[in-house]
């Protein structure tokens, strides 16, 4: 029974942690909210939904690190930079909506890892580029 409660538990704040994530996309997309903490806020939200992390979740312990971590702090930076007002209304908004749209957390997957599709082909590119500049001739 001490199981049961604590995933329940876990997965309130899981819960909890992905509506505080798609508030704060809907108040990133808020003109009421100040371009800073627009920026700010959307680096947060394409991190947080991103299958790419800044450490790989393999390694041990510190895998995880990130996503306890950096995420949290992200979001509260976040907080202090939109507006109370717009953060309310953008909670209110969130509120049960991804449970009647699972399919925008996925759309929002999906074009983040295309866009890092893109920035690994045109590194590639650029590596081969240079590469192919520097290999000597003959």
């Amino acid at each position: 029974m001490r199981q049961r409660g604590w995933w329940a538990k876990w997965r309130a704040r899981a819960e909890a942690l992905r509506n505080e994530v798609y508030a704060l996309y809907l108040a990133y997309r808020d003109p009421r909210t100040p371009w800073a903490a627009r920026l700010w806020g959307a680096l947060v939200v394409a991190y947080a939904l991103s299958p790419i992390d800044l450490i790989p979740d393999f390694i041990p312990i510190l895998g995880y690190l990130d996503d306890f971590l950096l995420v949290p702090l992200g979001i509260a930076l976040a907080l202090r930079l939109i507006p109370p007002a717009v953060m309310d209304d953008c909670r209110r908004r969130a509120q049960g909506t991804l449970s009647q749209r699972p399919f925008v957390a996925w759309i929002a997957s999906g074009l983040i890892v295309a866009l890092w599709l893109l920035v690994a082909l045109g590194i590639w590119r650029a590596v081969g580029a240079y590469i192919r500049a520097k290999a000597p001739r003959g």
